[in-house]
């Protein structure tokens, strides 16, 4: 089943902008009653007319649901792909990505800044599959190069920004290396967004969300997506998404589509919010170093100027001046950035990845420092956000 196998999308045929496409894709009025808004479809199942009579291609909600059918349309259309997949978590996408693509004794080359959670599923759980992995400074091309020239791999996993760190990766000459040695490169747009990146523009074979994030904006959904353009491999995803039944409930996928629709203002302010905090964090004598690809002093900066569009994105990480003792001060004392997991929200979120969300790759290669603290900062006033780190700052110094 393709994007397309339940009606063309008329209204972004119409359409070219970002902007629109996120309102306006999957997003067909109700044609009986003329609602604006998609009906939400909380069916299981659907009745045929007649055996094999399926009304719109319809018959069963883990197969196919009109709600998804409108996310799937919609994120491919954002993301400039021509097939759409929505999941019931990132981790699920990925696992069904990676089990396509991926048999016992195939390798993956990994970066060492991946998120915590896409790497045990690949050292942990496939690797007991027999799955074999090489883990590479992914902002490297050089080393990267060497890593495919060292043996034949199926994968290039690449993350950028990276999490927790922000690290940058040049994806157009990543995806060349990779193409001359018949890899797949898939790229984790979770932090940037559409709205700042598009990754199959540049040479990515598939593009995978945590659609929990950025792209649901409001920290009520759990959710995963895969886009892509080639026909062959999409249905053999397709065939995975049905068969292991990971799919998004049609309730999960109507949220993601209303958060999906505010984007691209959201991104915008998300954006414009982490670059003054990252300034501000440069220069307070309380912090060690700033992680953030929108400073100009970030070795990644030129190449994200150059494939993001629109601002660098919304999260930062820094380290205070005092260790991991000083980080978990500063986290324990804010009241604006709440203590929690996950990211990509309208509320401003802190983090302290080698705890709580990077636990998981402790010891590894992948090991992020004790004294990093993760901000997803939100859309709230950046004043009340720049007074909540000052006072929490100030009290971790006195601490």
């Amino acid at each position: 089943m393709t994007t397309s196998d339940h009606g063309s999308d008329h209204v972004s045929d119409h359409v070219e902008s970002f902007d629109s496409l996120v309102i306006h894709a999957g997003q067909h009025f109700d044609p009986i009653t003329g609602a604006v808004v998609p009906p939400l479809h909380l069916t299981s199942t659907f009745v045929q007319d007649g055996l094999g009579g399926l009304r719109g291609g319809y018959e069963y909600s883990r197969s196919a649901n009109p709600t998804r059918t409108a996310l799937e349309q919609q994120l491919a259309a954002i993301e400039g792909g021509r097939h759409g997949l929505s999941f019931a978590s990132g981790l699920a996408a990925e696992d069904v990505l990676l089990r396509t693509l991926l048999r016992p004794g195939d390798r993956i080359v990994v970066g060492n800044d991946a998120y915590g959670g896409s790497y045990r599923l690949i050292a942990r759980v496939l690797g007991e599959w027999g799955i074999e992995h090489t883990v590479v400074d992914i902002t490297d091309t050089a080393a990267v190069r060497v890593a495919l020239e060292a043996g034949p791999a199926k994968a290039l996993w690449v993350e950028t920004p990276s999490n927790p760190l922000l690290n940058i990766s040049d994806i157009a000459a990543l995806a060349e290396i990779a193409h001359a040695h018949g890899v797949t490169v898939v790229v984790d747009n979770t932090f940037a967004s559409p709205a700042l990146q598009r990754p199959l523009a540049l040479g990515a074979d598939v593009v995978v969300h945590s659609t929990t994030k950025y792209l649901g904006g409001h920290s009520d959904v759990v959710g995963g997506a895969l886009v892509l353009n080639d026909d062959e491999l999409a249905e053999r995803l397709r065939f995975l998404h049905n068969a292991a039944g990971a799919v998004s409930g049609p309730l999960d996928a109507w949220l993601t589509t209303r958060g999906i629709k505010t984007l691209a203002i959201r991104m915008q302010r998300h954006s414009e919010n982490a670059q003054r905090i990252a300034e501000y964090l440069r220069e307070h004598p309380a912090v060690a170093s700033v992680h953030y690809p929108g400073l100009a002093e970030h070795p990644g900066h030129e190449i994200a100027a150059r494939q993001m569009s629109g601002g660098f994105g919304g999260m930062v990480s820094f380290a205070p001046k005092g260790g991991e003792a000083a980080a978990r001060r500063v986290a324990e004392n804010t009241r604006l950035f709440q203590l929690a997991e996950s990211l990509g929200g309208v509320e401003s979120l802190l983090n302290h990845p080698a705890s709580m969300t990077h636990a998981s790759v402790s010891g590894t290669q992948l090991e992020v420092p004790a004294d990093v603290l993760r901000l997803s900062v939100g859309i709230e006033s950046v004043d009340d956000q720049l007074a909540d780190l000052e006072r929490a700052l100030g009290q971790a110094t006195v601490g």
